[in-house]
């Protein structure tokens, strides 16, 4: 073994935390980091054009291509569930929305345990790396890395769809990241001056000329090395096949995501006993919780037919005003090539019972079957909608010890009483909207689920009908005490019982948050490379 194939940290997964690791961990020139991405360098134009994401989730250059398992929930059906396969990992075709969640999230998290994980625990590890357009303020940061802006476009028929909100008391507010987001608002956006500003842009990008960082994209973690119960190093492959193995002084970091950290904790016998030695792997430690947890916001896109208003769908068809969104985007950086998937955010209550709001809207303008496929040829606008705070839980495994084999993805979407309430009421609540005085001029016609939907049980067939993932699955190596038997790391995110193995991304939420995820997951990267560089310092 070399001296260079040695390094103080191995970190898998460049995404939205192995980029922020990355940095934080490389900063001290003393420290040897090795950055490992299955993925390829995000050098295809559509990874920094923010409209990108239509071309990029369900391409497989930039999408793992998965597929959930036949839910039932969903009516029986299986469907795509993304996940990034580049350098910056799904921060590179995500929505680009900057959204922290709610205080009572991490309160909660706090509330089971997690000494250190409370709103004011966390809120200062997000501003740490914000450069908000704003400026510095006690609830925003300026100067760091995650740069967020507001939306570079408008459209009337969101304004419209906003004004119609306060019509049927959702109010307005200037910002969702206070800590209680209810209200209705554009979504910030994390770009710069029109572009995506994805994790390995902010985090990555700046620091790859420190010569103790090495990245290699295009390898792929195939299991953890041991030395008795210690993590040691990863064996891991590249493209044309040539295996390697590295060691690490310090620690291993798994940083693969809600999808694949479970996986390779399975296939390096760290697990459920059943689910490891089903796939032919060796057990190294039974934990239980590898897998499990899965937590997912399921989202009904209804959509509405419109008259007399300007949507993407129309623009899109012309090819005068595709050419005039180009010639935008080329001079001033404005225009449609700059929308996120979704514009206008709008956070309320599916019914009083609920002490903060627990479902979200995103409203865009226009309409399709699903992302990678054409636009309507008629004017249209989706209000999509997604209960926040889901309690029904999924799995997902490996399904064979080779690392390339696809893992089994089991949501169980919408398999609680409460989510199916959640979800009827939620449809009701978007034709409420939609019906509101604001959109009468526009004269909205449901397309889905389908006006003939009404009484409970057509409704709840409706929603298994329309809904589907908007990328968010958290919690398969759940945070926890250790008298929590699901529990998969403590709360430094070290895996309970394997010393020198951290887990370090969103699989570490015990609770999913109410909101989107990329910005808790750096987070939550920022207070692990803290722990880990002060557990090194003690040594």
């Amino acid at each position: 073994m070399s001296e260079r194939e040695i390094y103080d940290y191995i970190v898998v997964g460049a995404g939205s935390a192995g980029c922020v690791l990355a940095n934080r961990l490389s900063a001290d020139p003393g420290n040897r980091v090795l950055l490992i991405e299955a993925g390829g360098k995000d050098d295809w134009i559509w990874f920094h054009i923010p409209v990108g994401y239509l071309f990029a989730i369900g391409n497989p250059r930039a999408d793992w291509m998965f597929r959930t398992e036949a839910e039932p929930g969903l009516n029986g059906r299986s469907i795509a569930y993304p996940r990034g396969k580049v350098l910056g990992g799904c921060s590179a075709i995500n929505a680009m929305i900057y959204m922290r969640g709610q205080a009572a999230d991490y309160d909660g998290w706090r509330q089971l345990g997690l000494e250190g994980w409370g709103w004011d625990d966390v809120l200062p590890w997000f501003l740490r790396h914000e450069d908000h357009h704003a400026g510095a303020s006690d609830r925003h940061g300026a100067g760091g890395e995650w740069r967020v802006e507001q939306p570079r476009i408008s459209w009337p028929i969101l304004d419209a769809v906003r004004e119609a909100g306060v019509e049927i008391g959702i109010p307005k507010t200037a910002d969702f990241n206070r800590g209680d987001n209810e209200g209705s608002g554009y979504f910030e956006v994390n770009q710069r001056r029109g572009r995506r500003w994805s994790a390995a842009t902010a985090f990555l990008k700046p620091v790859l000329h420190r010569p103790n960082l090495h990245v290699v994209d295009r390898a792929h973690a195939e299991s953890i090395l041991f030395e008795g119960p210690r993590a040691v190093g990863l064996a891991y492959v590249r493209e044309d096949g040539t295996p390697f193995e590295v060691r690490a002084r310090g620690e291993v970091l798994l940083s693969a995501g809600a999808i694949g950290t479970p996986r390779l904790l399975e296939i390096s016998g760290l697990g459920r006993p059943g689910a490891v030695q089903g796939i032919g792997a060796r057990l190294r430690r039974a934990l239980p919780g590898v897998g499990e947890n899965l937590q997912d916001h399921l989202q009904l896109r209804t959509i509405f037919r419109i008259e007399g208003a300007r949507t993407l769908n129309v623009d899109y068809q012309s090819y005068l005003k595709r050419a005039l969104m180009g010639v935008d985007y080329a001079l001033r950086r404005r225009g449609p090539l700059t929308m996120a998937p979704s514009q206008l955010g709008l956070f309320a209550k599916s019914s009083p019972e609920y002490a903060t709001a627990n479902i979200e809207f995103h409203v865009q303008p226009l309409s399709l079957d699903r992302f990678g496929e054409p636009l309507h040829d008629y004017p249209a606008i989706t209000v999509s909608v997604c209960n926040l705070r889901p309690t029904s839980t999924g799995s997902t495994h490996a399904t064979s010890a080779d690392p390339h084999a696809e893992p089994a993805i089991r949501p169980n979407y919408l398999s609680t009483p409460e989510d199916r309430r959640v979800a009827i009421d939620s449809i009701r609540l978007a034709r409420k909207l939609v019906a509101a005085p604001a959109l009468s001029r526009y004269r909205p016609n449901e397309v889905l689920p389908g006006a003939q939907a009404q009484d409970e049980a057509a409704l709840a067939e409706a929603a298994g009908a329309i809904g589907t993932t908007i990328f968010h699955p958290v919690g398969t190596a759940k945070m926890g005490r250790p008298d929590d038997p699901l529990a998969v790391v403590d709360s430094q995110l070290r895996v309970i019982g394997v010393p020198g193995l951290r887990v370090v991304d969103a699989s570490v939420m015990p609770r999913i948050v109410s909101g989107n995820t990329a910005s808790p997951t750096m987070m939550i990267a920022e207070r692990a490379a803290a722990f880990i560089l002060a557990d090194t310092k003690a040594r």
